[in-house]
Parts: structure tokens; C-alpha cells; sequence
């Protein structure tokens, strides 16, 4: 080891130059991470660069600086960073930059290593005297270049890329084998077929020519220095927080929130108001800000009046109590930039549109309304007119209104099916790409020719019940990736009852660390749309391998209980490894079938004689039995608990032998559903005591925080209407009060009840058990002091993770050494973080396709004419100068204004028809009333009006609803007691049809290879989209929605 000094020239916050001398220790030996090396390198721990490559890259400071994103095309492979790359882009960049770069060295996926040049003694270069910085950096980079080919001994050309053209003069014919080129010669010689780098390469290069702003004037504030915030955050001064955009008053209203406000403070137990874009100073949605607060006089109130296209629930309940003043301030910092992919749209270029004096430089307008427009250089602006556009924002000066971005690429037509699909994926940081080869390789081969078969040695390692217990599934009608099992059988002569759930062991397939596990973990989850579906492992696996399908044998994760026969208290829990083969696969209607004791045709039993029928439905009957019984005291457990029964919907799918989407029929629950929820979410509880026992520091649990009081404002006032006492202080009593609130004449009043108290709810969340306190893991809305994900492997990464940690404790247990190292607690909460991310953006990606596609079912037909318009409503909001209201025939919520742009109000005259007609509008705690010619009119809470549903187009942002009020009256033909199941029917099967026939106007387009219909994503109508989208359908909101999948899964 060589010891020298190392010279910094830094410059501070404040803009004081300052020159660092540090130790420098300097080795003859670092790892290059080459699979050629024959030096000997101590390559291990670390990613190797394959040998079959035609050359390595090694980038310049410049273009990790400025070009990163094109670095992270999966197509760009045998990537080397340097040290002083990676350092100069933390220094520049900053922190967020600096872990995507991070990310990128960390991820298998991508060819790329990271070398330690200033280390290594014969590529480190000092700084010489007066030489500029980006001198100094350019050549480090190119020494680095030149060790790596002496190093390789020549078997290996370097291509170093640099944006510098004094560096490829001054170095590109300097050393033999290594070759010194601009970026975009590079990807036009080296990757000619990648036009998508090239463009972006256009697009980034266009944004920074044209950074220097034109105005000198400043238009905002500047953001104080880093160490001034910190200082003003640590004494009390500034309030740090994520800044949260209206979605209903974008331009003018936003909110800063952080987690222990309240705590702190009182009065900013609800966040701090942001009023104004001025007082936002270019902080985007999503941005980590600081924000000074104004003097109390300037205080003010949220606003509670209904504005255009505005939808109702995506609003905290409660947002009424909040019309008084709060505290409100104004942005002077952002600690962290959050900005992600936008999709925008160009206007036509004949609108009164700002220009600079370029006429490529236009003022796109993202799809989001939360996010301002973001001016964006392009040599095509012209022939990008009406289509929507991914865009990245680079930077936003104080001199210039709006923020400067480059284009990535273009989506499509505006309005076009698969453009606003595939908007609706990207506004939510879903990327789903085509499964690779590379990760299929990884797989089991399975085809009807040769099918997989079960290993021997995986016999001798497990416990086989195949033949030992009567084990069955109940899922939805025609489920192919089916989770899980169940079996229940009578032990001790009868004295105990073992119940069993067996749930697929992904595990097993996916090995930790492995390509198709790196992939799963990105997602997450399968995401479901309206009309196709994104899984998160391969068919192969999820379709066939891991899918618990009848008469197959196949590996899953058992856990076994002893019950006491007549109690059902717990004598014994056995949890491992096990061979099961399916005997019967049954969908839930025939399951109540044979529970009620009706004529039933099981599959199964087809061709056998009627003496072994007649036992073996015997026994299946009694199975179902037992398990009903079972079911309904564990539920007795969890209800004398204070578990709550949110709103839900239940649903059978018919589907023909393509999978297609026939129709779509709303269904009573039945009893077997509850039967089935309870045994998983037994199996999930008793999962979760087991993994936090053995791993008390670094085991994944799901906790339901509980509700703040605050939010149960409206659910309070709402029933007090009615006449109901809702009392809201423990889940115990919120359950009983729902339960007394029923109104005999119209059981809808039950049901947004519940919805209120959905909408209350708190998010449900992964979490790693080290950063909680065990008084922190209690489940809210189940009414479990511990619980997890480990029934659906299949579909959800996080209970991947909790298959792991119970084959780590069951190792444990038996005295061996875990075959895979336990994440530590650091790793998990950061794997938690992420799977509750992506779920947020699963719910969203939900509820904005559903919108989509109800959006498609009412933009062709005529308001005037067509009688399926019209629909009754209930009101269950009051507001300033409207109401919202919930349509249960189509599953959709939206306000209804009572006052216009014009000051007229509705007047209902003969029959409840209503018009519009001079006057004023009244509003009161639980009605609202019009005073016109002809008299005064009320809307009281859970009102039932009828409705008109249209459609409100605009060019830049989604189509959305509108529901304009026809008469204070119901609908004719409505029925209060349920939603009618045929509106909803009708609505499901023209949306497939549209979908159809804009998937068959695209005829022009390429049609999908055998592989890509096999392993990458299902894009036909099926099973579980289905029921997703029915569920939003009947669901308010993403709140509601979030809340009821935390307190029934």
C-alpha cells in the first residue's frame, strides 16, 4: 500500500472556495470485476462483466453527469464506472441521482461494475497544478480506460465515451486498443437498431443547449442553502414535509404533511396549507420541502366548494371540519426532488401558447393536473401535435415560470386505447416489461409433451400428504394460478380436528437473488387493469408450476393445526414443506352447492360408479362442513375483537373456452367466501407469530395503524342525520355502532356507512419488525396483534419474503443453519418500503382504468336519448355548492352541482324535473338547499336523485364523468335495497366490446409472437381483472379501496 496526498478544491454552500488536503492510500491490487482477468483480481462479492463482450465502456464524467439515463438501457452492456464518475455525480447531482446510479451498479440485469481507479496505483492520476477540474476528471477516466485494456492484456478493446470533442482529439489515437469516441457516435456505430437511445440522446442534448434561461428577471424566490434549512428545521423555525397537490384545485392549493406533526404541534396536526403557486416556489407534488410559516392573520381555510371534474372521496373524510383556518405558509427549500416520468401532451401549436423564440421549444401540459407545464425542447414538435409524450423535468431556474424537461418518447395518439393505458401505467412508475429470455432460462421446462415431474429428492425432504389427507381449493370460477389449498380430517378418534392450509411454494422455483426473483421483487405485485392483467412471475410458474391445480402433484408450504373437537382451542401447530395433490378444484358457487345440500356435479367424480360417488361426495360434504364450522368460530374470535366488516362486492365471471368475457353477473355473498378468508387470514396470523418470534428484529409484518378520530367527522355526522350514534373510539365499538345503523326502508344507508368508514381508514403497510415497537404491529381493521402476507405467493412479493423467513425459523427450529441468510432489518425495511409503494401504485393504476373504462362505456352514447344516462343516486356529501353522490347501478361517485358558473340554481317544478333558474343555494350540516321562483327546494343526506351520466372530454387529461342532476326524485325503475346487477352487466360487457374493437382497428400493428403470448403479459379479458375491476366499480375510491384490502386481507 502506497500512502499520498490528495488535494480537493471544493466550493460551500455559501459559495466559498476551500482546498481539502486528505490521505490517500493507494493498491497494486483492486478488483476490475472482469470475467478475462488472469492477474488474480479478488473479484468476488461483486458482479463479473462476462467475457463473450466485443468491448467494454467506460463513460466520462460528462456523460454519467448528464446522460445516465441512457446508460440504463439494458441493451448497453460491459458498462465500467469509475470512482471519479460516481463522485462527481454525487457532488452534482446530489443524493438521488447518486442511488439511481446505485441501483443501477447493484441490479444483475444490468452488465455494468464499478472500479475503484483512484485506488489503484497505476491508474490514479494526481491533479497537477492549475489544471481545470474537468481536465483533471477526463483524464482519470481515460487512464482508467487504458489500465483496463493493459490490465486484460489486450484481449479486450475499451471504447471510452465522452461529450468532450478536445478529449477525443487529444486522446483518440493515443494508445492502441482503446478508443476515445463522442456518445452519439457511439450508439450510431456501435448500437445502430436502438433508435429509442438515439432519440433520447437528441432530446437530452437539445434541453442542455438550451438550459441558460432567456429571462433575467426572477419570477420566484431562491431556495435558502442546505445548511440554513437544516438549521431552521432542527430549531423549530421550518416545518419539513412532502408536498401534497390538490388534485380538484391543482393551481391553486397544496398541503405539506409529515408523519409526527402532530406530535410536535398541535396546529399542524393536519399539515400546512400552501396557497398560490408563488408560495409553492417550484416545489413539484411529491417534493421534500421546508416551509416557512406566515403569521396567523394570513391564515386560511381549505376549500370545500365542489370544482370541475372533480370526483368524490379522494379527499380525506372529514375535509368540512377543515373550512376554518390552518396553518398556512410558504416553501423556501426543497430538501428533495422527487421528480419522476411525466406524460404530457403538445397542444396545437395555434393556441395562444407561450413560444420562446426557438419554435421547437412548447409548453406541454402533463396529464396530471398536479404538476405544472414543463417546457420541452424537440426537433419534432410539429408531428408530436395531439399525442401524449413522456417527458423528464431537468431543472427549474427562479427566472422562468415553468420547469425545463426533454422528451423520452412518444406513447401515441391522445385518446387512443392502448396510449391512455399505457399513461395510466406510467403516471404510476409501472414498468412491466416483457419477460426475458434469460430469466425463462431459469425455469422448469414444462410442456404437454414432457411434463414436470416431481423430484425424488424433493420427496424424501418433505412430508407428502398425498394420499394421508383429503386436500381442496376453492377459488373463482375458472382461477388457473391457484394459491392455495385446504384440508381438514378428524385425528385421535375423533377427539381432534386438523385443519390444514397449503399455499404454493414459489420459493422452491425462485431462488433469492435469481433473475426472475429480482424481477418480481421490481414489481411487487401482478397488476390488474380493466382489460388484461401484468403478473408478477412467468406463466410457467404462476399458471402451472406453483399453481395448486387438482390431480397434479405439486410443492407447497403447509400449516398444520391439532383443534380440540369440541372447543377447536389450539393443541398443536406444525408448519413445513410438503407434497399435495389437489383432489378436488372447487369454484365457490358449487362449493355453497354442496354445503346447502343441493343437486352438485363435481368434475371429479365424472365416471365413477354410484357407490363411490355417493362416498366420495360423502366425504367432500363433510369436509366443507367441518371447515364452515371452524370458520365461524374463528370469525366469532376476530368479531368479539372488535374485527369490522367494510364494503365489498362479490361477483361471478363467465368465460368461454378462450377466456373471453361473456358476462358478468353481481352475486350474494356467499358463506363459503367468509370460510375461505378466514382460514388464510388464520394462516397469515399464525404465519406472522411464528416469523416475528424467531426474527424479532427483521421479520415482514402488515400493520393497520388506527384511524385518526378526526376522520370519522362526516361518518359521525352522517349517521346522526339519520339517527344513528356511530361511536368511534375503539374497532370494537365502530364494528357494533355499524352493525345498529340500519335503516329497514333502505339498506343503502348501511352500505355508505361503511364506505364512510372505509374512507377513514389509515393505509395498511409492510413493515420490518426492528423499527416498530411490538405495541406498533396490531392490525386495526382484522383485530390481530400480529399479522402477514403468506397465502398469495403467487401475486404478492412481500409473502415471497415471508416464505423465506418461515423456511429460515423452521430451519432454526430444527436445529440447522438457515439455507439463505435472513435479510437484516435495514434491507427489509427498505423491501417493505418498496412493495408499499407499488401497491399504492397497483390500487391507483385500478381505479384510474376502471374510470377509463367507464369513461369509454358512456362517451358513445347520446345523454338526450339514451336511457342508460339516466340512474339514481344517493347523496352522501354536502358541500358548499353541490352535493356528491354514489351511483350504485354503475359503481360510480361524482359531484352534482346545485349552483353554476352562471349564479343559477336547480329548480325542480312538476314531476321533480329540474332546471336551471335564477336564485340562491343554502347549505347546512346535513342538507343543502335551492331557493328559486319556484320555492325552495332541500337534498337531505341519503337522498335518492336521478342522474344524468355523460362524459367530459379534455385534450390533455383523462376523460372523466359527469353527472348533472335531472330530478330530486329516484329513478324510475330503481330499486333502494341493491344495486340492479344488469346496469352493471351491461357496462362490463360493452367496455370488453370497445376494447375489442379499438385492439382490432390497430390491425396495422405487429401481432404477438407464440413466445410473447406465453411469457409476457396476458392482454385478453380474464378472471382477475375481472374481479378487480367489478370491485372498483362498486368501491368509492382508492382510499376505500386501500382500506377494505387492509381489513379483509
Amino acid at each position: 500500500m502506497k500512502k499520498t496526498e490528495k488535494v480537493l478544491h471544493l466550493k460551500s454552500c455559501r459559495g466559498r472556495k476551500l482546498r481539502v488536503v486528505r490521505e490517500h492510500y493507494l493498491r497494486e491490487r483492486v478488483p476490475c470485476y472482469s470475467g478475462l482477468c488472469e492477474a488474480g483480481c479478488d473479484n468476488t462479492g461483486g458482479r463479473v462483466l462476462p467475457g463473450d463482450l466485443t468491448h467494454y465502456v467506460v463513460p466520462d464524467v460528462g456523460v454519467v453527469l448528464d446522460y445516465l439515463e441512457i446508460l440504463e438501457f439494458r441493451e448497453l452492456q460491459g458498462v465500467v464506472f469509475t470512482q471519479t464518475a460516481c463522485q462527481a455525480l454525487q457532488l452534482a447531482k446530489g443524493r438521488r441521482q447518486f442511488n439511481r446510479l446505485r441501483n443501477l451498479l447493484k441490479d444483475p440485469r444490468h452488465h455494468c461494475v464499478l472500479f475503484a481507479n483512484e485506488f489503484q496505483e497505476d491508474s490514479y492520476c494526481p491533479r497537477e497544478k492549475g489544471e481545470k477540474q474537468e481536465e483533471w476528471q477526463t483524464r482519470c477516466v481515460y487512464s482508467a480506460a487504458v489500465w483496463y485494456y493493459n490490465h486484460l492484456a489486450g484481449m479486450k478493446d475499451v471504447v471510452m465515451i465522452t461529450e468532450d470533442q478536445e478529449a477525443v482529439a487529444r486522446y483518440g489515437s493515443l494508445t492502441c486498443g482503446v478508443y476515445v469516441i463522442s456518445l452519439q457516435d457511439f450508439l450510431l456505430n456501435f448500437l445502430p437498431e436502438l433508435t429509442a437511445a438515439r432519440d433520447l440522446y437528441a432530446a437530452v442534448s437539445q434541453a442542455l443547449q438550451e438550459k441558460e434561461s432567456e429571462v433575467t428577471e426572477k419570477e420566484f424566490a431562491e431556495h435558502l442553502p442546505a445548511e440554513v434549512l437544516e438549521a431552521g428545521i432542527k430549531s423549530g423555525r421550518y416545518v419539513q414535509g412532502t408536498l401534497n397537490v390538490s388534485r380538484h384545485r391543482a393551481h391553486s392549493e397544496a398541503s405539506v404533511t409529515a408523519d409526527g406533526l402532530s406530535n410536535k404541534n398541535s396546529d399542524l396536526s393536519c399539515g400546512v396549507l400552501v396557497c398560490g403557486a408563488k408560495n409553492r416556489n417550484r416545489a413539484v407534488h411529491g417534493d421534500v420541502v421546508a416551509v416557512e410559516l406566515l403569521p396567523r392573520s394570513e391564515w386560511r381555510g381549505r376549500t370545500t366548494a365542489l370544482t370541475e371534474g372533480q370526483g368524490g372521496g379522494d379527499e380525506k373524510s372529514g375535509e368540512d371540519a377543515d373550512r376554518k383556518p390552518m396553518p398556512t405558509g410558504r416553501v423556501v427549500g426543497v430538501l428533495q426532488r422527487n421528480w419522476r416520468d411525466y406524460v404530457v401532451t403538445f397542444p396545437p401549436r395555434e393556441g395562444a401558447q407561450p413560444q420562446s423564440r426557438s419554435s421547437q421549444r412548447l409548453l406541454a401540459v402533463p396529464w396530471d393536473h398536479r404538476v405544472p407545464k414543463i417546457r420541452v425542447s424537440s426537433t419534432q414538435a410539429d408531428a408530436l401535435q395531439d399525442h401524449r409524450v413522456v417527458v423528464r423535468i431537468d431543472s427549474w431556474e427562479s427566472s422562468s415560470l415553468y420547469p425545463n424537461g426533454h422528451s423520452v418518447r412518444v406513447l401515441g395518439r391522445a385518446g387512443e386505447l392502448e396510449t391512455e393505458v399505457q399513461t395510466i401505467l406510467i403516471e404510476n412508475g409501472i414498468h412491466v416489461p416483457p419477460f426475458s429470455d434469460a430469466q425463462l432460462r431459469e425455469l422448469p421446462a414444462s410442456s404437454p409433451e414432457r411434463p414436470w415431474a416431481v423430484d425424488p429428492a424433493q420427496v424424501a425432504r418433505r412430508r407428502d400428504l398425498r394420499r394421508s389427507h383429503l386436500v381442496f381449493s376453492i377459488d373463482p370460477l375458472g382461477c388457473e394460478d391457484v394459491d392455495d389449498a385446504l384440508s381438514v380430517r378428524r385425528l385421535a378418534g375423533g377427539t381432534l380436528l386438523e385443519l390444514g392450509v397449503h399455499i404454493a411454494d414459489v420459493t422452491h422455483f425462485v431462488a433469492e437473488g435469481s433473475l426472475t426473483d429480482l424481477e418480481a421483487r421490481a414489481r411487487a405485485t401482478t397488476y390488474y387493469l380493466a382489460d388484461r392483467r401484468y403478473d408478477m412471475l412467468p406463466p410457467v410458474l404462476s399458471a402451472d408450476l406453483c399453481s395448486l391445480l387438482g390431480g397434479v402433484d405439486r410443492y407447497a408450504m403447509s400449516v398444520l393445526w391439532e383443534l380440540d373437537a369440541q372447543t377447536l382451542s389450539v393443541q398443536k401447530v406444525w408448519y413445513g414443506r410438503t407434497l399435495v395433490r389437489s383432489s378436488y378444484q372447487l369454484h365457490y358457487e358449487l362449493a355453497q352447492a354442496l354445503l346447502d345440500g343441493g343437486g352438485a356435479e363435481v368434475p371429479e367424480l365424472e365416471g365413477l360408479g354410484p357407490e363411490e360417488t355417493e362416498a366420495r361426495l360423502a366425504e367432500l360434504k363433510g369436509a366443507l362442513e367441518t371447515l364452515t364450522r371452524v370458520a365461524r368460530h374463528l370469525r366469532a374470535q376476530r368479531d368479539r375483537g372488535g374485527a369490522l366488516e367494510l364494503e365489498g362486492v362479490e361477483v361471478r365471471a363467465q368465460l368461454d373456452e378462450q377466456r373471453n368475457i361473456t358476462a358478468l353477473v353481481p352475486r350474494e355473498p356467499l358463506e363459503v367466501h367468509e370460510t375461505v378468508a378466514e382460514c388464510m387470514i388464520y394462516a397469515n396470523h399464525w404465519v406472522a407469530r411464528k416469523i416475528q418470534e424467531a426474527f424479532p428484529h427483521q421479520a415482514l409484518l402488515r400493520r393497520h395503524p388506527p384511524p385518526r378520530q378526526e376522520f370519522f367527522s362526516q361518518l359521525v355526522e352522517s349517521a346522526a342525520a339519520r339517527g344513528f350514534t356511530v361511536d368511534t373510539r375503539t374497532n370494537k365499538a365502530l364494528a357494533d355502532s355499524l352493525d345498529r345503523a340500519v335503516d329497514p326502508q333502505d339498506p343503502l344507508v348501511n352500505r355508505m356507512l361503511r364506505i364512510m368508514a372505509t374512507s377513514a381508514m389509515s393505509q395498511a403497510v409492510y413493515f420490518s419488525t426492528g423499527l416498530q415497537s411490538q405495541d406498533q404491529f396490531y392490525h386495526y381493521g382484522l383485530a390481530l396483534d400480529r399479522y402477514t402476507h403468506f397465502t398469495s405467493p403467487i401475486r404478492r412479493y412481500a409473502d415471497v419474503v415471508v416464505h423465506r423467513l418461515l423456511t429460515a425459523a423452521i430451519d432454526v427450529d430444527e436445529g440447522r443453519d438457515p439455507s439463505t441468510a435472513v435479510a437484516g432489518n435495514k434491507d427489509l425495511e427498505e423491501t417493505s418500503r418498496h412493495i408499499n409503494t407499488k401497491n399504492r401504485a397497483s390500487q391507483q393504476a385500478q381505479k384510474l382504468s376502471t374510470e377509463l373504462f367507464q369513461c369509454l362505456y358512456f362517451k358513445e352514447r347520446d345523454p338526450q336519448s339514451d336511457r342508460r344516462c339516466l340512474a339514481d343516486a344517493v347523496i352522501y356529501s354536502i358541500r358548499d355548492n353541490g352535493v356528491l353522490v354514489f351511483v350504485p347501478e354503475y359503481g360510480v361517485k361524482g359531484p352534482v352541482y346545485m349552483k353554476n358558473r352562471e349564479g343559477q340554481v336547480v329548480a325542480p317544478g312538476e314531476g321533480g324535473l329540474c332546471e336551471w333558474q335564477s336564485g340562491a343555494v343554502r347549505r347546512h350540516s346535513d342538507h343543502i338547499s335551492t331557493t328559486s321562483s319556484c320555492g325552495t327546494s332541500t337534498f337531505r343526506l341519503f337522498d335518492h336523485i336521478t342522474v344524468c351520466v355523460s362524459v367530459r372530454s379534455t385534450h390533455c387529461h383523462a376523460d372523466a364523468l359527469h353527472l348533472e342532476l335531472v330530478s330530486n326524485r329516484p329513478h324510475r325503475g330503481a330499486e333502494p335495497k341493491r344495486p340492479g346487477p344488469q346496469g352493471r352487466s351491461q357496462l362490463v360487457q360493452e367496455v370488453v366490446r370497445l376494447a375489442e374493437e379499438a385492439s382490432q382497428q390497430k390491425a396495422r400493428r405487429p401481432k404477438l409472437s407464440r413466445e410473447e403470448r406465453e411469457f409476457s403479459q396476458s392482454k385478453t379479458p380474464n378472471l382477475y381483472s375481472l374481479l378487480e375491476e367489478v370491485r372498483e366499480l362498486a368501491l368509492l375510491d382508492l382510499d376505500a379501496m386501500s382500506r377494505v384490502a387492509a381489513a379483509t386481507a
